[in-house]
């Protein structure tokens, strides 16, 4: 069996609050395999996004190990963990994250542009009509509705091919009819790409198309199994 796109041993996760240290995960290990699509359930506060975000190496484990495609995150520094994503990761975020200064195209053509690749343009402009925004490429966020600010978001996931595509929430500012537009463009991609897709949702209906389900309750792993169980 090959080895797991992602391994987290044992994994912990402190951060430091007014009112002293904030244990927010414990103990975690946990491996997604190639190709697989795994989502990230529970309440509020259970630790999910966090989760995500060691799987990301935007944010450092406290204790135990993070290997991606058997690289370990843990020991890698700032622009080393910088270079990974740019390389292998497609994140998604609830709040869209894009450069209101920059045109949809642009922020799509940015990561392609850090990576070096001489098509940036055309590819970020060929995402975009992807996700149906051929006729927006050149407008700013600022003036589109949502559910295109994240299909822009989406497309500038997906462009550089990522290995693996990391989403939080990211139905969570939309209204019913975007969101499920958006959950069949995000497995779309996947499917069109061949990422792995690791998402955090409130979505009965998202987690239900996964092929795993991980429930996590006060930053434990509580329950896992088959979306269909």
């Amino acid at each position: 069996m090959a080895d797991p796109i992602l391994s987290l041993t044992d994994v912990t996760l402190t951060l430091k609050g007014n009112a002293g240290a904030v244990e927010i995960l414990h103990g975690i290990s946990l491996d997604v395999n190639q190709g697989e699509t795994l989502g990230l359930i529970g309440p509020s506060g259970s630790g999910k996004s966090s989760l995500l975000m060691l799987m990301g190496g935007l944010e450092r484990a406290t204790g135990g190990k993070v290997l991606a495609l058997g690289q370990d995150l843990t020991a890698m520094n700032e622009d080393a963990l910088a270079r990974f994503r740019r390389n292998h990761m497609g994140v998604v975020f609830q709040s869209f994250h894009l450069i209101p200064t920059m045109t949809a195209l642009e922020n799509v053509a940015t990561p392609l542009e850090l990576a070096g690749a001489p098509d940036a343009f055309d590819r970020a402009e060929d995402e975009l009509r992807a996700v149906g925004l051929g006729t927006r490429i050149d407008h700013y966020p600022s003036q589109m509705s949502g559910g295109e600010q994240q299909r822009v978001a989406l497309a500038r996931a997906a462009a550089p091919r990522p290995d693996i595509l990391l989403a939080d929430e990211p139905t969570g500012n939309l209204d019913g009819a975007n969101g499920e537009a958006i959950m069949e463009l995000l497995f779309g991609l996947r499917d069109k790409h061949g990422s792995t897709l690791v998402l955090v949702t409130h979505a009965p209906e998202l987690a239900a198309r996964c092929d795993r389900v991980v429930r996590l309750s006060d930053g434990r792993v509580e329950a896992q199994a088959k979306a269909a169980e």
